[in-house]
């Protein structure tokens, strides 16, 4: 059977694609393979047993990296480094579903990365005989990356990518960080003037903020795959961009000025050797920026040489600088008589304790020396600055980090210790200031034979206090502790040189800062940013030339301990936030440890210097203010969306305990906008009420023949949110599939909301050429309205003389991103395709439907606009520019609750509505015109509602005239049912199966009111032709009694020939209050 291939079934409908065992597998089905994304799976007879190599290697290991992936050419493949059948025997069947696998979970936002995915939930729930769309996709899904991924894992292995674990890569280079050359020339200063004792409570003091630090680091680089960039990558990734943007910039920068920090300690060094020996080439200070200058290109050469040559020179600093270090601690335990004069006489116990205490001297405090030796705490993110040159670094940063804080502040105890234990304070390097008076000589040195009391006048060199070489002197082999400092400001300095450029890189990547972007390429194999390189060398170098960096010291510590207080900061605010995505694999933190850690780093800023934190935060709010203006189109799930749901989610639920409040009342809009590009006069009038204020909901009704295409809803939602966002509309997005607009619309008043945050009022344009299409849509249109008012909503309706619906006109607003446009010549631009006569009367239905308008990439064209078309187009746009000097007309003819009146005074508070002024129009009788003027002024007086004049208009039930109530009887001629010219059997059939029809009795029962709405048509031609918008008070008309027709012609006549028209009737509930 090993030889055979299995027979398949081939009667049925489905069909098995065997799977051969091969390199590179080209399934072959038995008949022609189908188009599209898809092909046909299924099952062999019972009787036929697994593939041949199922027998031959039953017991062989498989790789678990299976994957599905489809090529877009119509071949679906299955991915596996060892078996191409492997998961067919994970359940002992043909099956296309996937097990768990690791690769599926990888980031897809990364460029390039090895990137395999699970089968869609398409490929495992849609028909087999779906159809494919034009571009081989269904449903718009882009190819996969696999074959990509596939060959930059190639290139990489054929490359060699360097990478370093956590000794070579952490451990070393923060130990070489924070072993400074403060370790050799300010420690013993420090025991000096603080004593041991407070001494180590400095070292405890600054281990404490850095191993908090160290331990927030910890916790977020555990929290996932952590990639290039360091402190910016983990602040970034956690607070988001407009932390992590300006962090990230300034931490780059510190990185490059601190290279100058530790070449001009480097060069200073060597320069007072020269001078030791008359060998200076000009001055001192030249001297320093000629040795600066050539150091530091000395630096970049190891650094653009590749990672490798920085890792081993690091390998050889950190020999020397232990050297020293051991060097130092030898030479304690050897103590020598020609040493002595100058303060050293080893380990003595009155030595001890007289430096046990403090003697602060010249303005000196604790703080101040705190101050001093904080910056030598500090280099714990170099490990971290280099993460993407990591081979592990969730497992690399977290031991590298923690183990080289606890090293280092041993280290740094250690040398307090022995310092305070073997040298006194002052010596006056004398050989013959032996002790001559055993009662006025009190100091420890008096009980080793030396005199020093003259040193309280003033003037010595030796000791702990004046000699900031006095390490050298105590050593074995004094020329080793000039190369350990040597070592150590040229190890930071080249770690700084590694960082600065790393961490702008990752920057430049994330497009945060327009015009930064020619810094994220990388080159080799390492990905080396050289440009970033160059910039931090200019920089250091800029710096190394001014030579004077005592002002801008204090500015770089600021900025790491900014850093460090971010970090801190962004553990708190996860754990505070909750959220799921929240599980480190470093378990050793605290929330409040890490909240103390930051307030704790931001005390230290202000203690090391007030002015330099100011400038430091300034900064930081500066760039924090600028990126969140800017906001970059990143989503990297930080904590601040987190915890903006944690607290969207908390007030909703809060706001569901307290009753609505007249006060409160706001106006929250469904607007059935279509696709909300499609009626942007709608859109931009509604939204100049709603900005900031209320809930406004674009609903999308797409009325379907076929079966609703939800994955193109889902993608439609996604495309026109980021439309809105884009163009700063603050609404919300909500699709739905319905047969009709009645029941799409049933389904949006009812399901759209949350708790409090629900639509109260529906917004709709006005469905214009509606006695040119069905009647049945008409009716439909009104059953809508009626169904609003059952649900207690408002209902506003907008008529433009012109149309709201510009969605056929070629060229409109795009609803693409720039990634799903096409690249090629020509302009693409994204229209609404309208190929039903009433593209007013409901949503913009989807592009899946007969009768339908949706938005498709065409090429635009050149061919002019018609007359009726440009009009329609500057029609469309006139909300969006500012009103100028006029009027607001509101007729206010019927009290629905006080909506008509709110509504205009939300639109006067807008700055573009803010030239126009509100005139009120009220009916009243002949004789009462003055009173009721009045009653109406006090009123609006107590709503503190603004306006220039009040219309009583007493001749509102004056008879129309007479060529309007002939047009009018013209308009509904079509529609009545003219029961009295046909049997009552016959009208009645009719009238069941057009119940929009007007009946007769129906128009004699309301002709005082169809009267009324021709009247108030003319007085409003008469008053208001020239304002800018009218606000008229809707006519209802009873559900059941009015028939639809009858009701569509009241709102034609009442609405046509005038200008901007609203039609607004609240459900008649109080929006206004005049109590406090």
């Amino acid at each position: 059977m090993s030889g055979q291939k299995p027979s398949l079934r081939t009667g049925g409908r489905f069909q098995v694609d065997v799977v051969s065992e091969s390199a590179a597998p080209t399934p072959a089905p038995v008949q022609a393979p189908a188009e599209g994304r898809f092909r046909m799976v299924g099952f062999t007879d019972s009787d036929i047993g697994p593939p041949p190599d199922v027998f031959h290697e039953p017991d062989t290991a498989k790789s678990d990296s299976v994957s599905l992936h489809s090529t877009g050419t119509g071949q679906t493949h299955i991915s596996d480094s060892h078996s191409n059948t492997y998961y067919m025997r994970t359940f002992g069947h043909n099956t296309i579903d996937a097990v768990p696998n690791i690769e599926f979970y990888r980031q897809t936002a990364a460029p390039l990365a090895e990137k395999m995915t699970r089968p869609s939930l398409s490929e495992l729930h849609d028909e087999l005989d779906k159809e494919p769309l034009e571009d081989g996709l269904v449903n718009g899904e882009e190819p996969s990356a696999a074959e990509e991924a596939r060959a930059l894992a190639a290139k990489e292995a054929k490359g060699g990518t360097v990478k370093f674990g956590w000794v070579k890569g952490v451990l070393i280079r923060c130990m070489l960080n924070i072993w400074g050359v403060m370790l050799f020339i300010r420690m013993s200063w420090i025991v000096g003037q603080a004593g041991i004792g407070l001494t180590i409570a400095i070292i405890l003091m600054a281990t404490l903020v850095t191993t908090i630090t160290g331990l927030s680091t910890s916790a977020i680089a555990t929290n996932g795959f952590v990639r290039g960039g360091g402190a910016y990558y983990l602040i970034s990734r956690s607070l988001g961009p407009e932390f992590g943007g300006s962090i990230g910039l300034i931490f780059a920068f510190a990185n490059a000025v601190a290279v100058a920090m530790y070449v001009v300690g480097f060069a200073e060094t060597v320069v007072e050797m020269l001078s030791d020996v008359d060998a200076l080439m000009t001055d001192e200070l030249n001297d320093i920026r000629i040795v600066g200058t050539l150091t530091v290109i000395l630096l970049l050469g190891i650094s653009v040489a590749g990672m490798e040559w920085e890792a081993k020179a690091q390998i050889v600093l950190l020999i020397i600088l232990l050297g020293a270090i051991a060097n130092y601690f030898i030479g304690t335990f050897m103590p020598v008589e020609s040493k002595e004069p100058k303060g050293f006489f080893g380990y003595h116990t009155a030595i001890f304790l007289e430096n046990l205490g403090p003697d602060f001297r010249e303005e000196e405090t604790f703080f101040s020396v705190f101050a001093i030796f904080f910056p030598a705490a500090t280099g714990i993110l170099a490990g971290a600055n280099i993460s993407g040159d990591l081979t592990d670094p969730q497992v690399a940063i977290p031991k590298g980090t923690l183990l080289a804080i606890l090293i280092t502040g041993l280290t740094y105890v250690g040398v307090a210790i022995s310092t305070g234990a073997c040298i006194v304070r002052d010596a006056t390097g004398d050989h013959n200031d032996t002790v001559s008076d055993t009662v006025n000589c009190t100091d420890a040195a008096c009980t080793l034979g030396y005199d020093f009391s003259i040193c309280k006048e003033g003037g010595c060199q030796f000791g702990l206090m004046n000699d900031f070489q006095v390490m050298s002197l105590v050593s074995g082999f004094g020329p080793l502790i000039t190369a350990g400092i040597f070592s150590a400001t040229l190890s930071s300095a080249l770690a700084s040189l590694v960082s600065a450029p790393k961490v702008f890189q990752a920057l430049c990547k994330d497009n945060i800062y327009p015009g930064l972007g020619v810094f994220a390429k990388g080159y080799g194999k390492n990905n080396e940013p050289l440009r970033g390189y160059v910039l931090t060398f200019c920089i250091g170098l800029a710096f190394i030339l001014i030579a004077e960096l005592n002002i801008i010291a204090p500015i770089i510590s600021n900025f790491f301990l900014a850093s460090y207080a971010l970090i801190n900061f962004s553990v708190f605010h996860a754990s505070l936030a909750n959220s799921p995505g929240w599980r480190p694999s470093f378990k050793y933190y605290n929330m409040w440890v890490s909240l103390a850690g930051a307030i704790l780093c931001c005390v230290v800023m202000f203690v090391i210097n007030w002015w330099a934190a100011l400038v430091t935060l300034l900064i930081v709010l500066a760039l924090y203010i600028y990126v969140s203006y800017k906001k970059p189109d990143v989503n990297w799930g930080s904590s601040t969306q987190a915890l903006m749901y944690n607290q969207a989610l908390t007030h909703c639920l809060n706001l569901t305990g307290v009753e609505d409040h007249v006060k409160n009342f706001r106006p929250q809009c469904l607007v059935l906008t279509g696709y909300p590009n499609s009626r942007p006069a709608l859109l931009h009038l509604v939204h100049s009420f709603t900005k900031n204020i209320g809930l406004m909901v674009c609903g999308h009704i797409k009325t379907s023949s076929r079966r609703p295409n939800f994955k193109e809803l889902s993608q439609d939602h996604a495309r026109c949110q980021r439309w809105l966002n884009e163009k700063r509309i603050k609404a919300f997005y909500t699709p739905v599939f319905s047969d009709n607009l009645r029941h799409g619309s049933q389904f949006l008043l009812q399901s759209v909301g949350l708790g409090r945050l629900k639509p109260n009022t529906l917004v709709m344009g006005f469905k214009k050429n509606w006695s040119d299409g069905d009647m049945r849509d008409v009716e439909i249109y009104i059953n809508t309205i009626h169904d609003a008012f059952d649900l207690q909503f408002g209902v506003v309706i907008l008529r433009l003389q012109e149309g709201l619906d510009i969605s056929h006109i070629h060229g409109q607003d795009e609803l693409l991103s720039s990634q799903e446009k096409p690249s090629v010549g020509g302009k693409d631009v994204v229209v609404s395709v309208s190929l039903g006569k009433d593209s007013d009367s409901d949503s913009c239905p989807s592009k899946t439907t007969s009768n339908q308008s949706s938005p498709l990439i065409m090429r635009e064209t050149k061919s002019p606009l018609s007359l009726t078309d440009q009009r329609l187009l500057e029609s469309s746009q006139q909300f969006r520019k500012k009103q100028g000097k006029g009027t607001i007309d509101v007729w206010w003819l019927f009290d629905d609750g006080g909506l008509t009146l709110l509504i205009p005074y939300l639109l006067t508070n807008r700055s573009k509505w803010g030239d126009c002024r509100i005139r009120v129009f009220i009916g009243g009788k002949i004789n009462r015109i003055d009173h009721d003027r009045r009653v109406m002024a006090t009123l609006l007086s107590r709503f503190r509602i603004d306006f220039s004049d009040i219309n009583v208009l007493g001749d509102i039930n004056t008879k129309p005239k007479k060529h309007n109530k002939l047009s009018f009887k013209e308009l509904i001629e079509p529609y009545r049912l003219k029961e009295d010219d046909m049997e009552q059997e016959a009208a009645e059939r009719l009238k069941a199966s057009e119940p929009w029809r007007i009946t007769d009795n129906e128009l004699e029962l309301y002709r005082a009111k169809t009267n009324r709405q021709i009247r108030l048509n003319e007085l409003m031609k008469e008053h208001s032709s020239s304002a800018k918008l009218i606000v008229m008070s809707m006519p209802l008309a009873r559900k059941g009694t009015v028939s639809s027709a009858l009701y569509m012609c009241w709102l034609e006549t009442l609405s046509q020939d005038l200008p901007p028209l609203l039609l607004v009737r609240g459900n008649h509930q109080s929006v206004l209050t005049f109590y406090s």
